[in-house]
């Protein structure tokens, strides 16, 4: 078992199990496609001889220059990119087919949580952004602003499952005829005065998650990118998957399930052996945080890691 790695006060969720669920060979190539404060990239690394090596992707340039100043190890490399160029960059690095191990850990980081200027945070007052890349255009207030009340909703339902997706979106429109929407704590207050709070969860939690979801497009980019580890990943090389809310993890289970299970013939057809459908991964299972890390990290408590080995 590893020490679990805190950075910028942001604990890895599943730390250890992720870790050795990529079976981690120690002159192999890994990729952390999902950089965020490096503590899971440090976890790797502790575990690899000098020739092995880690190439870390992350959209958000804070998570690059954090560590390159934090992390300077000649084994790791950084690329500033949505996991969804994957193929793309280990075509140029001529490395398609030669990983041993890619882990994708979805959760956004409590670095990015906790600074209230990204606006990802419902609990302190700061631009209306959300912007995993901070270099492209559409934050969340355009967002809101050039969106129908349709579209608001219609996104509010698919990305957050919130119920009462209509009432919000009307309310903002509303709003917006009389003044601009700019703030985080602006919409997380016109979010309460139309929706009750529950036990645990703030009003907003579901509508801020589905606008995030939206304006970075995040669902369509990991399916492309949970596609393009067929290829990446070497035979018997490992897929590691973190999730954090139920949408996500459906796409990383049906992901899974289409590619580790015999297609389903229709009855009465005589099964032809050697046209059988090739599977890609072998299913290794899931695994749940432990209540004592739920304990000591609320937001643990939906964690969901799925694992495969490419076969």
């Amino acid at each position: 078992m590893h020490d679990k790695k805190k950075s910028d006060h942001h604990d890895s969720v599943l730390f250890d199990e992720a870790i050795n669920a990529l079976s981690i060979k120690s002159n192999g190539i890994y990729i952390d496609a999902t950089l965020g404060r490096g503590g899971h990239t440090q976890g790797i690394l502790s575990s690899l001889k000098k020739s092995g090596k880690v190439i870390g992707f992350d959209q958000d340039i804070e998570a690059i220059k954090y560590a390159k100043k934090n992390i300077p190890d000649s084994r790791l490399s950084l690329i500033h990119s949505n996991f969804s160029s994957l193929n793309e960059q280990l075509d140029q690095l001529k490395l398609i087919g030669e990983i041993d191990g890619i882990l994708m850990d979805l959760g956004i980081s409590s670095p990015q949580i906790d600074n209230a200027d990204r606006g990802f945070s419902f609990n302190k007052d700061g631009a209306l952004d959300m912007r995993m890349d901070q270099s492209q255009k559409m934050t969340a207030a355009i967002w809101l602003r050039e969106s129908s009340e349709k579209e608001i909703a219609d996104a509010l339902y698919q990305f957050g499952e919130e119920k009462r997706s209509r009432i919000i979106a009307s309310t903002i429109k509303e709003y917006q005829k009389t003044k601009n929407l700019d703030s985080t704590l602006e919409l997380a207050d016109l979010i309460k005065s139309v929706v009750k709070p529950s036990k645990n969860k703030h009003p907003a939690t579901r509508t801020f998650q589905a606008i995030r979801i939206a304006i970075n497009d995040e669902l369509k980019m990991l399916s492309q990118t949970l596609d393009q580890t067929i290829n990446a990943l070497k035979k018997d090389g490992r897929l590691v998957v973190i999730t954090f809310h139920s949408i996500e993890d459906r796409i990383v289970k049906q992901f899974i399930h289409k590619h580790s299970r015999p297609k389903q013939l229709p009855k009465g057809l005589p099964i032809i052996s050697n046209n059988s459908h090739h599977l890609s991964f072998k299913d290794l299972g899931k695994v749940k945080p432990s209540s004592e890390e739920i304990k000591i990290n609320r937001r643990a408590r939906s964690a969901i890691l799925r694992i495969v080995e490419k076969c």
